[in-house]
């Protein structure tokens, strides 16, 4: 059966003050998006990397706060920048905060100037997915047992204590990232969602081809996985011919970057709000 239409706001805690991201996040809220997404960076994105930039988790957990009813997550967690074991700290605290309405997203990391800047190790493409495998594995060791233990390549626990756990059994796994070799076969293990910023028909049907294939070699049932786009909401017709031709690949949710004509986050909020009844009549 197929899942149900979701759509959510992405937004970049950047460069705009705090009042203006807060009053953001209320209007998601309440507009009726499904789910809300800061994003994870060192450095603002853009052309202009010394303009103000706040740490996601810690936007996070302030969403939380301000938010009622909403899902929220970061997309994507970049897991270069937190031990898996710190990181399933934290992100139990916005569950517990948010009282159960965390979304867990993850990526590898590929914003190799900010790891540069700060001296940080950035390893090869293949290593960073194979330490992203890892780190899923750790985030549900340390979230479900009482004492965790892993002997990794790149991560290890030894009778580790993870308390409280989440009042979720544990937040929903959503992995970002198209390539098809390593990155699929990670989303195929362990994601609950995917995410991709893929675009165009052709692309889309060959990516999800190759994630069908990697859930098979790991017996894992391709129904049993939600599939999520980013898209743009410059062109509202545009971005309703993009879900559509999605959707019939399988796709179900949809994360909604602002128009670029927003001037500030509150704008843009309510701009994208204003398409959701165009949106929910495609379900």
């Amino acid at each position: 059966m197929p899942f149900a239409l979701r759509f959510g706001l992405k937004l970049a805690q950047q460069v705009h003050p705090l009042d203006h991201q807060r009053e953001a996040w209320r209007i998601a809220d309440e507009a009726g998006f499904d789910h809300l997404w800061p994003f994870d960076h060192l450095i603002a994105l853009g052309p202009d990397p010394s303009q103000p930039i706040y740490d996601g988790w810690t936007i996070l957990g302030a969403v939380a706060e301000v938010t009622r009813r909403i899902r929220i997550g970061l997309n994507v967690t970049g897991n270069l920048y937190r031990h898996p074991g710190l990181l399933a700290k934290i992100a139990v605290t916005v569950d517990h905060l948010s009282h159960g309405r965390l979304e867990m997203g993850m990526g590898a990391a590929w914003n190799e100037p900010e790891f540069v800047m700060y001296g940080l190790p950035f390893p090869s493409a293949a290593d960073r997915i194979r330490m992203l495998d890892e780190s899923c594995r750790v985030l549900k060791l340390l979230w479900s047992e009482g004492r965790a233990s892993f002997d990794g390549r790149f991560y290890h626990l030894t009778e580790a204590i993870a308390e409280p756990k989440p009042i979720q059994r544990y937040p929903p796994l959503w992995i970002g990232g198209s390539g098809p070799k390593r990155t699929l076969r990670v989303v195929a293990k362990h994601a609950d969602v995917w995410n991709t910023v893929a675009a165009g028909d052709d692309e889309l049907a060959s990516l999800v081809r190759t994630l069908a294939a990697h859930c098979a070699k790991v017996g894992r049932d391709m129904g049993t996985l939600r599939l999520s786009l980013n898209l743009r909401t410059d062109d509202a017709d545009e971005t309703l011919r993009g879900i559509e031709a999605a959707r019939r690949h399988g796709f179900s949710d949809f994360l909604l970057f602002m128009p670029r004509a927003a001037t500030d986050p509150r704008a843009g909020a309510e701009a994208t709000a204003a398409l959701l009844p165009r949106l929910r009549a495609l379900g």
